[in-house]
């Protein structure tokens, strides 16, 4: 298993993973905020290959106040608890160092709220969650 950024050329895994872990409505803001953070900056789109396949993905963001969001996290069923998600994790995290953001939060909205025991298992508290009750959404940072 590695991470690596995201190419063009795993859209359409991408776009199946996604249906196949996100519920519908999920699914919908997803791939339209996945689509926004590849125009502004596809370096904060990271994916997790397993022999060759797509294993799971993450988005990230950073708004204009340098702030870097963890947006959402999907891993295919058939690779969930064996480190997919951490990797993901600590990979943006290291992009997110390397570009200097101020303060690293993790956006909390209904459709990722159980997930989040994967993020406080790498260290983040609830003092890192950012909890939204309008949707979540891609910003142009910097």
């Amino acid at each position: 298993m590695f991470v690596r950024p995201f190419h063009l050329s795993d859209y359409a895994s991408i776009a199946n993973l996604f249906s196949e872990v996100l519920s519908e409505a999920c699914y919908e803001e997803t791939i339209e905020a996945f689509a926004k953070q590849l125009t502004l900056d596809a370096e904060l789109v990271l994916v997790s290959v397993v022999n060759e396949e797509i294993a799971g993905i993450i988005i990230g963001t950073i708004d204009q106040r340098n702030q870097g969001y963890y947006y959402r996290i999907a891993v295919a069923p058939q690779f969930q608890r064996k480190g997919i998600g951490r990797a993901l994790i600590t990979g943006l995290k290291q992009k997110f160092i390397q570009r200097k953001v101020s303060k690293i939060l993790v956006t909390v909205d209904v459709h990722n709220e159980p997930i989040l025991p994967v993020y406080e298992a790498v260290g983040y508290t609830d003092n890192n969650f950012s909890r939204s009750f309008r949707h979540l959404r891609i910003v142009n940072g910097r």
